[in-house]
Formats: structure tokens, sequence, C-alpha cells
């Protein structure tokens, strides 16, 4: 078998970036918020909170912006068609309690697209903090540790993070472009680079749709209606293995696999960044990954590393071909992702 010629031999345009372009042009993703803005997305908490409703509930309609919405608008379609990528910084979250700052980035994420669960439980706002676990435990996903995470996108259309409060130590956020590794794997290993558009399985680890296989059957690499689209989670694809039934990981998959990560963890592709408190992260899931790097905690719990995220659905958003049902559900372009089982009732934690 060889690679399908309908692939381009290389993808151009915003979302193929590489590390030290982002690095010398910061200002082509990261945004430092004006006073005026500050303001506008303070009254339109305010305002939200008056209505006494639950913080998971809140639309566009009900945070009114003036001129930052204009910005917002600007933002879905960066995400969409430019970089991918988006750093809003200098939210003074330090005086805010922690209801106003899910108000204020909840409110921003209804510009963008509609919130989807994160989890079986149904949290359309995730808490992405250590809980002592370890990623041994096949039911764990390792947001939920310390540990290195590894380059990988989330089951959503976008991810939004809002960083809360810091590590003691570590906890970097690392980006880099699939479309990039895509063209490398291209130009270099064509032959490892197919291996990737085999579906592949990943582990649900323990979040499992009624009816479903426990584990997913997903290539790395799909093109679909002119877009190329990926699906990453390294740890989980190894921890699919242990299920019977799973498609069974040739040496030649396992090197293309290995291809992937070498080129996701390439000082020159990928660049880093440490989210300081009150910045607020927005990456398109369809063309980048994100990682995180290990840290080390607080000892005590008010200190402890803590950052609310978001998964957004986008309208006007890409096709996505027929296999991503097994992780988003619906594929319709605006109300897809996340994760839903039969005990799901979506809700909007605070802590």
């Amino acid at each position: 078998m060889t690679l399908d010629a309908t692939l381009p031999s290389a993808i151009t345009g915003p979302a193929a970036w590489v590390g030290a372009d982002m690095v010398n042009n910061q200002d082509t993703w990261l945004l430092n918020l004006s006073s005026e803005s500050i303001g506008e997305l303070e009254a339109a908490a305010h305002h939200y909170l008056l209505l006494g409703r639950d913080v998971g509930e809140i639309s566009a309609a009900d945070f009114p912006l003036g001129r930052f919405a204009d910005h917002l608008r600007d933002l879905q379609q960066k995400l969409l068609h430019g970089n991918g990528i988006e750093v809003i910084r200098g939210l003074p979250i330090g005086g805010y309690t922690q209801q106003f700052a899910a108000t204020v980035f909840c409110g921003i994420g209804a510009y963008l697209g509609t919130a989807r669960s994160q989890n079986a439980a149904g949290h359309i706002l995730g808490h992405v903090r250590d809980t002592g676990a370890t990623s041994n435990d096949t039911n764990i996903r390792i947001y939920q540790t310390t540990e290195r995470q590894s380059f990988h996108t989330d089951s959503a259309d976008v991810v939004g993070l809002l960083c809360i409060r810091e590590a003691k130590e570590g906890g970097m956020s690392l980006l880099v472009s699939a479309v990039t590794i895509y063209n490398k794997m291209r130009a270099q290993r064509p032959d490892l680079l197919e291996k990737l558009f085999d579906p592949i399985a990943t582990d649900r680890r323990g979040e499992i749709p009624q009816g479903a296989k426990p584990y997913m059957e997903i290539p790395v690499f799909n093109w679909h209606e002119g877009h190329l689209t990926v699906f990453y989670q390294r740890q989980y694809i190894n921890s699919a293995q242990r299920f019977e039934g799973a498609m069974r990981l040739t040496d030649v998959h396992i090197e293309a696999l290995d291809m992937f990560d070498a080129l996701a963890n390439d000082p020159e592709l990928h660049f880093a960044m440490q989210l300081q408190p009150g910045d607020m992260q927005f990456v398109y899931n369809h063309s980048q990954l994100h990682d995180r790097t290990a840290f080390l905690d607080w000892p005590d719990s008010d200190k402890r590393r803590h950052l609310m995220r978001l998964w957004l659905s986008i309208l006007d958003d890409r096709p996505l071909p027929e296999c991503f049902k097994q992780r988003y559900g619906s594929l319709e372009i605006g109300n897809r992702g996340g994760i839903v089982t039969s005990k799901t009732t979506l809700h909007a934690p605070l802590d």
C-alpha cells in the first residue's frame, strides 16, 4: 500500500508554523488586554451574575460586550483559518472570586462557540489540577496528575484554558503544528506517514458511551474534504493495546508514532510558554497539538496549580470524517464533541 495520491505534497498557510516563527512574532498569538477591554469583560460578568443563573448556561446575548466582541469574532476566524492559537493576557484575576473568573472565561467562550462536556460527569467547566493520581490507573486522565502530558489533542474543536494559579516549578505549556509534522513526514518518510492514516485504537480511559467499545479507532491523520485533521494521545494509544480486538500496533506503526513524537518534541518545531495567572489560551484542536511539562506543586492546597478549561464546538468549522462519531458523538458543526454517556448531566462546577 502506498500513500494516497490525493494527499498534498505540502500544506501551506498560517497553521503550518514552526516554533521559532512563533517565538519571534509574539504579536501573532499574544494579546495584552487593554483597560477598556478588561472593563467590558468585568461589566459583562457583573451583568450575568445579576441574572442568578448557572455559569454553564451563559450565552453571548447574556454577556454583553462592546468593541471586544469584534476581537472575539476575529479570534474565532483565527482559530479556524489562521495559526490556530491565541493567548489573552492581563486579566486581573487576583481580585476575582472563582465564580467571577469562571463567568468571564465562560462568557468569552460563548462568543467563540458552544461549551461541551469534558467528562462522563457532564462538566462544562473543567478543572485541571493534580488529584494525587497516576497515569498507571487506566481510568485516570493525565491532566489529573503532575506528569508530563505529551503532545495531544482534546475531544472538541477548540480547547480553552484559564490559568488561576501556577505550579511551584514546571507546568510549561507547549504547542506544535500538526500540519508542520505532516509536511516533515511527507517529505522525509512518506512510508511511515501512510501508517498514521490507519484506524489506530485510542483508550477511552473508562469514559465509555453506551454501546461503545472501551477504545476508539480513529487515524492520527485524517484527510477529509480538503482538510487535514489530527487526533492524537500517545499514552492512550499505548494503553489501548490491552484490549482484545484493538488493532495491534505493528513495528512499522510504532516507528511511525515514534517519528511523530520526535517531530513534535523537536525544539525547532514547537514552542513553550509559561501561562501566568489570568492568561487565557485558546487552541484549535484539528490542526494543533498541545502539551504540558511535568510540575512540582506547592504543599499548601490554596496555592496549588489550577487551570479552568473549556471545550468548544465552533460554528462554520470544517466537516469531520465519519470515524470521529466514535469520539464526538454527533458530527453536526457547532454541536459536536465532548464526552457524553448515559449518566451525563451538563453543569459547570466552580471548584
